[in-house]
């Protein structure tokens, strides 16, 4: 979400446990039927619509359905929908201006209303409402108007190509918003505040039972789930925000699953009995992120030379325990858009600390730079609840202060560091100079939310306040054609910009890390969501 600012090397990503698994007697802490999820942030609601961070989006994900999945293996999926559309089947049409999805019969919302076209326009409607805290509404702006001729069918009449369009909208993109029951929302002016934030009915494999807020959330399965019951019957999603508590119930089996634990709880558990390790493959990174409309970040030779100082191999290497590989920008090898060829800025203070002479920042008596009698003192916010993220905070600061940077560390709880603009938000209000921040985009390579000047929350996820002329022409050549080899190129480009201009020092490319219980079987996240087959989970 946005996907999504995520919580804190690239292999293949694989089922957990297959249905050969035996259970390992005397190891699993829930009955059969039972699931104790570890979540390591407290949402704050669970309408899809209004998701802050990845967790939310993999709660919603349990309770409410897209039209479009994708499988482990990077296929898409019809989910509500009942074929994919594409230009070979006739969803798409020859220009690429008009998207048919047609719907599966016999779908019901958990409280036994039929699910329908009309739940579809009205979910879109809401996006588009300016009154919704919606984090992003790419794609759905580009939807000139939505026609149901008849219940099981969608027309999208689009407003320009949008190649993206069936990976983004109602599909697993950067923010997955979930379809939405217009017969219990419809009478809303807007969802900001409605009771079923907390009480959600939705279409997916689990059912809401109960939210005990800052402890955990109990979800029931759906006995009418159109693709089938799940085995599982009960799900508790257990708010646990201290990455060494949620290790610690991992290896005694208070927690039969963590869902992105940190990289040093992955390389922990390692020994733990009747534990189970995954990494999956994911378009993911984890950076710094600056804020560059703040003095004196709106200077590029001062961003510049943060990159410059920055040892990032040194802390993918001592930080990350062999779960990443150090990136050029945001675009990683999950993606055909990913350009070998482009190299990551090197590590050069020597360099960097020249940039900040030419920027006019100069060496004051104790060492910290000052330019027009003010000291060169930067705000680094982060997750306190990420041990990875308080580590690297503290060698950046180290970093810095060789290069004469005083730079100030202050964690905050995750529900206040990633919440919308229009709720204050840390991240989305710009209240920071820099930020450790990590991001799952979607299935397409589409990254315009994140770095095109119309994207600045609360319009979007450009955190960093990024604008270029030349960064915008590029996105939209990346998003004029559905020929790979043009948008290749256009991304290529877009990297490019992201080395020059230096809106963010990009750390690692991430995969995503899990444990489970060693009976926990089917659990096969493909890198953007991890509930897209919950129904089949089992133990």
């Amino acid at each position: 979400m946005t996907r999504f600012a995520a919580l804190l090397g690239i292999v293949a990503c694989t089922a957990l446990c297959t249905a050969s698994c035996s259970r390992n007697a005397g190891t699993a802490g829930s009955p059969p039927n039972r699931l104790r999820v570890a979540l390591p942030i407290n949402p704050t609601q669970l309408d899809p619509l209004l998701a802050q961070n990845s967790v939310e989006s993999f709660a919603d994900g349990l309770i409410f359905n897209l039209l479009v999945t994708h499988d482990q293996h990077e296929r898409q999926v019809a989910d509500l929908a009942a074929v994919v559309p594409s230009l070979s089947n006739g969803g798409i049409s020859k220009d690429g201006l008009t998207i048919t999805y047609h719907l599966r019969h016999g779908v019901k919302w958990q409280d036994g209303v039929p699910f329908t076209s009309r739940d579809v326009k009205f979910t879109w409607e809401a996006i588009m409402n300016p009154r919704n805290n919606v984090v992003s509404r790419r794609g759905f702006d580009q939807i000139a108007s939505m026609e149901t001729p008849d219940d099981y069918t969608v027309v999208m009449r689009m407003k320009r190509l949008f190649p993206p369009a069936v990976d983004s909208i109602f599909a697993e993109s950067d923010t997955p918003l979930r379809v939405l029951p217009a017969h219990l929302l419809a009478k809303y002016p807007d969802l900001n505040h409605v009771a079923f934030n907390g009480s959600p009915v939705g279409t997916g494999p689990y059912s809401f039972v109960r939210w005990l807020r800052g402890d955990r959330i109990v979800l029931r399965a759906n006995p009418a789930y159109f693709r089938g019951a799940p085995a599982i019957k009960e799900l508790t999603l257990a708010i646990i925000q201290d990455d060494q508590t949620t290790q610690a119930q991992l290896r005694s089996h208070e927690a039969d699953l963590g869902i992105e634990i940190a990289a040093a709880a992955y390389r922990d558990l390692g020994d733990a009995a009747g534990v189970r390790r995954l990494l999956a493959a994911a378009p993911a990174y984890t950076g710094i992120m600056f804020n560059t409309q703040r003095p004196p970040l709106d200077d590029v030779r001062v961003r510049q030379a943060l990159v410059l100082g920055m040892d990032r191999a040194t802390i993918v290497r001592d930080d990350t325990y062999g779960t990443g590989q150090e990136a050029v920008a945001d675009l990683g090898p999950f993606y055909w858009a990913f350009d070998g060829a482009l190299k990551p800025t090197p590590y050069d203070p020597v360099r960097a600390r020249a940039l900040l002479d030419a920027a006019g920042w100069r060496p004051g008596p104790d060492g910290v730079r000052v330019r027009n009698g003010k000291r060169l003192s930067l705000l680094l916010v982060f997750g306190s609840g990420s041990t990875f993220a308080r580590m690297v905070s503290a060698q950046v600061q180290q970093m810095y202060r060789a290069l004469g940077v005083d730079l100030q560390l202050k964690g905050f709880d995750y529900a206040t560091l990633y919440a919308a603009a229009q709720n204050g938000g840390i991240i989305n209000s710009g209240n920071f100079d820099l930020s450790v921040y990590s991001w799952i985009s979607g299935s397409d390579p589409d990254n315009s939310s994140q770095w095109a000047c119309n994207m600045i929350p609360p319009a979007g996820n450009n955190v960093t306040r990024y604008c270029s002329p030349a960064m915008d022409a590029a996105q939209r050549l990346a998003l004029s054609t559905f020929d790979r080899s043009v948008r290749k190129r256009a991304y290529a480009q877009i990297q490019t910009l992201l080395l020059r201009d230096a809106p963010a020092a990009f750390i690692y490319y991430q995969s995503l890390r899990y444990a489970a219980a060693s009976d926990v079987q089917n659990f096969a996240p493909n890198g953007i969501s991890e509930a897209w087959n919950a129904q089949d989970w089992r133990r």
